[in-house]
């Protein structure tokens, strides 16, 4: 049996979500014609008292078109120096906002409001204009490590005080609030735009919903087209979304459950010096006296899939189709290393 936790990113629809995507009604998105797309971007938007939803293929497009949204030429955002929009989206802002970055550390990938605070360029002749805060919930980087709202408020008030926007990628926010058991609403109130990324722990095929205020929506629908993300009868995969929404949300509590399993399985580990905190549904592990590569490679003859996040570090992600049975067999075949 192959055991994959590269990604949440790898899993099959299940039949239930099939039998939604087969009988879905479409149109054309393009022309605002498909009901299932608007039936979803409304839903989104309803669950996280926002204005409107915009469908997208990627959580990389609705994160880019944010920026370019909220950012430009001499203008800049910040961000942790671990986040995604900066190391995994192939230099996309320069590339489509043509804007400036500043990277800041923070503990597990996050940043406070301190530290945004002291790092804001004012609009001088010698520097970029900070326009956008990014935050990321669930940080990747950070080994699924979460914001809290009592973290984010203090970020809000100080984007406000300054005319700053702020933009979640929420590329596992559904994670972080099973996790903190907040409010959708709540979290949707501290965000001029939110990506919602539907490819992960929901285990939909593919799509991400970005969020925000009627004005942003329209003009973000604009930005999709220039990126070449509009999509015709895009219902068979928005059906696949609402499907998720419905029936995969509560779950995710499995994934996180299997994964602080594991961490406690991989802290054992004479090859392991360290495992983040498990929070929800990914596992880094730091490792001693082998390298990643080697260790992957006696993984993967175990018929384990992983993959190397850092220098010395390795990462797991639980996700819709791995099982108990499949977390055992994952015990026992790194005893085996």
């Amino acid at each position: 049996m192959i055991i994959d936790l590269r990604s949440d990113t790898v899993t099959k629809p299940t039949k239930g979500m099939l039998e939604a995507m087969w009988s879905a009604q479409v149109g054309d998105d393009v022309f605002g014609e498909d009901p299932t797309v608007n039936a979803l971007e409304q839903k989104l938007a309803d669950m996280f008292g926002m204005e409107a939803g915009l469908f997208c293929p990627s959580g990389t497009m609705t994160n880019q078109i944010a920026i370019k949204l909220h950012t430009g030429p001499q203008k800049e955002v910040i961000c942790h120096k671990y986040s995604h929009i900066y190391l995994y989206e192939a230099g996309g802002i320069m590339a489509n906002a043509h804007a400036s970055v500043k990277l800041l550390e923070g503990v597990y990938g996050k940043i406070t409001a301190q530290d945004v605070a002291d790092n804001i360029s004012a609009d001088d002749v010698h520097a970029c204009e900070t326009t956008l805060v990014s935050l990321e919930n669930t940080m990747n980087k950070g080994g699924g490590s979460i914001y809290t709202l009592d973290e984010v408020k203090p970020i809000k008030t100080l984007c406000e005080k300054h005319g700053i926007k702020l933009h979640l990628d929420g590329a596992r926010l559904f994670n972080a609030l099973v996790a903190s058991g907040e409010s959708a609403k709540d979290w949707g109130a501290q965000f001029d735009t939110i990506s919602i990324c539907l490819s992960k722990g929901l285990g939909c095929p593919i799509g991400s919903v970005l969020l925000g205020s009627k004005a942003d929506i329209k003009r973000a629908r604009k930005i999709r087209k220039s990126f070449g993300g509009g999509m015709r009868q895009a219902g068979y995969l928005a059906a696949a979304a609402i499907y998720a929404l419905d029936h995969h949300v509560d779950r995710l509590a499995e994934d996180h459950d299997r994964a602080k399993a594991m961490g406690l399985m991989l802290e054992k580990h004479p090859l392991v010096s360290e495992v983040f905190p498990v929070v929800t549904n990914i596992v880094i592990a730091r490792l001693q006296d082998i390298s990643p590569e080697v260790f992957l490679s006696k993984l993967a003859d175990k018929g384990i899939k992983s993959v190397k996040f850092g220098k010395d570090q390795v990462r797991f992600v639980t996700h819709l189709d791995f099982n108990d049975e499949m977390l055992e067999l994952f015990g026992e075949r790194v005893k085996e290393i």
